[in-house]
């Protein structure tokens, strides 16, 4: 569909507007363009450029990448959420995990977070395919770490809370280095920015891992900007706690279009820095609080 020219103007003065914290390089275009060139010879998708993370050249030069399983295309419409949706996602690839393993391998990877789309259309909403992407590399990686990021695995016909614990317990007996769900934003918000998810599912998501798998750490991640004041941050930071999460990454919402949910409020690095001092004082072992901050950065240093 056809953007119109004052569509177009609005974009481009939310864009210049934007505050100088939140511009920065992307990285080196060699680095970048390398790892494009074999993830677009294999057919297999980052969230890294799926979700145009300004993050990814950083990443890529520490030997780290997030790959995006079963699609590029989410059966749910967040609105916040730059990846492909609104239409009937691609049918599962069968041999990628042995892609992405590959990929792995040639460029080199010391650490791994695997991710997908919410595919509420499938019958185990994807867990399985977790499993297979987990265990081909390692079988061509066995030094590589890996830390999934999941959806919370519900959704469809079959919605039961017994399901859904088989379907993480599955994925943790592959023995995932971090287990990773993010809630994203405050539960005030979570029915107008997370449309299909909800909070206290979220925090049970977590809530599960830990009593399946104590000793494996669990990571969530907050999204600001979508109107939340600093008390609920720091409730819902607490209710993260509560489930034991270990692993915070708090950062900046950024509009990816005019489709998207506007912007409500830039917080200042001097507030994502204090942000941070809480969370740690809440005893969380790992926060990376800032504005430029998404779930997977520095995930591979802990």
């Amino acid at each position: 569909m056809a953007v119109s020219k004052q569509a177009q103007t609005k974009l481009r003065s939310e864009i210049a507007n934007m505050p100088v914290w939140l511009r920065r390089s992307i990285g080196r275009a060699d680095e970048i363009s390398a790892v494009q060139r074999i993830v677009k010879q294999r057919g297999i998708h980052t969230i890294c450029e799926e979700g145009r993370c300004p993050n990814r050249g950083e990443c890529y030069a520490s030997q780290t990448a997030t790959f995006l399983l079963m699609g590029p295309t989410c059966t749910r419409s967040c609105a916040f959420c730059q990846v492909d949706k609104g239409h009937a996602p691609m049918p599962l690839d069968l041999e990628e995990p042995e892609k992405i393993a590959d990929a792995v391998k040639t460029l080199g990877l010391r650490y791994v977070v695997i991710t997908s789309v919410a595919r509420d259309d499938l019958p185990d909403k994807g867990a399985s395919h977790f499993v297979r992407t987990i265990e081909a590399i390692r079988q061509l990686n066995p030094l590589t770490k890996i830390e999934v990021l999941t959806s919370d695995f519900w959704g469809g016909a079959d919605i039961d809370e017994v399901s859904q614990r088989q379907r993480i317990k599955n994925i943790l007996e592959a023995k995932p280095t971090c287990y990773n769900h993010n809630i994203e934003t405050v539960r005030r918000l979570t029915p107008s920015v997370r449309r299909g998810a909800k909070y206290d599912r979220s925090l049970w998501v977590l809530q599960i891992v830990k009593e399946i798998s104590p000793y494996t750490p669990t990571k969530s991640g907050l999204m600001l900007g979508h109107g939340e004041i600093l008390e609920e941050v720091i409730e819902t930071m607490t209710d993260l706690r509560r489930v034991n999460c270990n692993y915070l990454t708090i950062g900046q919402y950024m509009r990816p279009s005019l489709g998207h949910l506007p912007v409500q409020k830039y917080w200042t690095p001097e507030e994502f820095v204090q942000l941070g001092l809480i969370a740690e004082k809440m005893g969380f072992s790992q926060v990376s609080s800032g504005p430029l901050v998404r779930s997977s950065y520095h995930a591979g240093k802990k």
